[in-house]
């Protein structure tokens, strides 16, 4: 049986996260970074996108990142992996005017459980995501409280 590698990947997502201000700083990705240093999640790769109020965009790479934005670039487990198009799309969410990160995470529990189904001969036929806005509504609805 093969275990999981650590120079190998599973199902990787890609967050664009909103900044409360046009700039990037530590405070900012702190729970990212947290998170990361807790294993549950594999940092991948990190650009910083800014919108201007023309909808041009300024794109920072994770290695050009200012002073006080402390990233432990050779933990990220795949910078570059980002790409132009990725970008582009997701890109259009931003409003003009403001900045966003957009990182690319490894759930690490998702690594292991893909190895293990290709070890067992499974096959994965399918995969979606159901965002936690969407599942918590779902719930609040086929569970109301009672008494209200």
């Amino acid at each position: 049986m093969r275990s999981a590698d650590a120079s190998g990947f599973g199902p990787v997502d890609l967050y664009l996260l909103g900044l409360p201000e046009s700039r990037l700083d530590r405070a900012a990705l702190s729970a990212l970074i947290d998170l990361a240093d807790t294993g549950l999640v594999r940092l991948l790769d990190l650009i910083f996108v800014a919108k201007d109020e023309d909808g041009e965009l300024t794109l920072v790479e994770v290695e050009e990142l200012p002073e006080g934005v402390e990233i432990d670039i050779a933990s990220l487990g795949a910078t570059g992996l980002v790409g132009h198009d990725d970008i582009s799309e997701l890109a259009a969410a931003i409003p003009a005017g403001t900045a966003a990160v957009l990182v690319a995470i490894e759930l690490a529990y998702q690594r292991e459980l893909a190895v293990r189904v290709a070890d067992s001969g499974a096959v994965l036929l399918g995969y979606e995501r159901i965002p936690a806005p969407i599942v918590s509504a779902l719930v609040d609805n086929l569970n109301p409280k009672r008494g209200d």
